[in-house]
């Protein structure tokens, strides 16, 4: 099933989202599109930890099933959600709301709703009908070789993916880069897990780790953080 999604763009009633990134079925990250004024369904993953990276707009996210219970992200904000905990996005910016999704595991038909504003509460994920095929504009994120990186642009950021076989000479980005690990573990020196693949922190707490851990096997890292010379919004992504 996850292969089919692989490359598909999938119509949602609040927008379209397709996965952009996969490593097997260990991890995905998917690139949503919410439009004004719609929301997703109030719903939880069973048996996956989801998180977010807002890349633009104004994202009103409800955590748990109580309407009072939500606030407002922005861009480079993180989000994540604990297997069984229900959520919610509505996109409260005239051009929408973009993130990138993480999922570990990658499990599409991971999904029970509670609510839904168009009618899917009992339904599953969107089937076949609801896909099309992604087109060459469609970009796809590839895992980097050893000690290189590739960059894509989105807007006015940057996201760059790198994989390292160390730790050292992490760059020392500010409080507002976003992080994500995609491939590998950050240890202690007992050999026990610090932080795993699918995990969203503060690129500047990365760095931190960074100086107390170590890694044994090549880890790939996924940075988001502003680019300063760039300034105009075309809301495409950019090789």
């Amino acid at each position: 099933m996850n292969n089919y999604y692989s490359n598909k763009l999938v119509y949602k009633p609040w927008g379209y989202e397709y996965v952009i990134y996969s490593d097997s079925n260990l991890l995905a990250i998917t690139f949503v599109k919410i439009n004004y004024g719609h929301k997703t369904s109030l719903h939880c993953h069973p048996e996956k930890k989801t998180g977010f990276i807002i890349l633009d707009g104004k994202a009103q996210v409800q955590i748990g099933i109580y309407k009072e219970n939500h606030k407002n992200f922005g861009s480079l904000s993180r989000l994540v959600f604990r297997p069984g905990l229900f959520h919610s996005i509505k996109a409260k910016s005239k051009n929408g709301v973009y993130a990138l999704e993480f999922e570990t595991p990658y499990k599409k038909n991971d999904l029970v709703r509670l609510s839904d504003n168009y009618g899917r509460q009992q339904k599953k994920y969107e089937g076949k009908k609801f896909t099309k095929n992604l087109s060459y504009k469609d970009v796809k994120f590839k895992r980097p070789k050893l000690n290189k990186i590739n960059l894509y642009k989105f807007n006015n950021l940057n996201i760059e993916i790198e994989t390292r076989k160390d730790l050292k000479n992490l760059s020392k980005n500010d409080n507002l880069s976003t992080s994500a690990i995609l491939k590998g573990n950050i240890l202690n020196n007992k050999g026990k897990k610090v932080i795993s693949y699918g995990e969203i922190v503060k690129s500047s707490t990365l760095r931190i780790l960074s100086d107390k851990f170590h890694i044994k096997r090549p880890i790939t890292i996924l940075n988001v953080k502003k680019d300063k010379n760039r300034k105009s919004k075309n809301y495409k992504f950019i090789k």
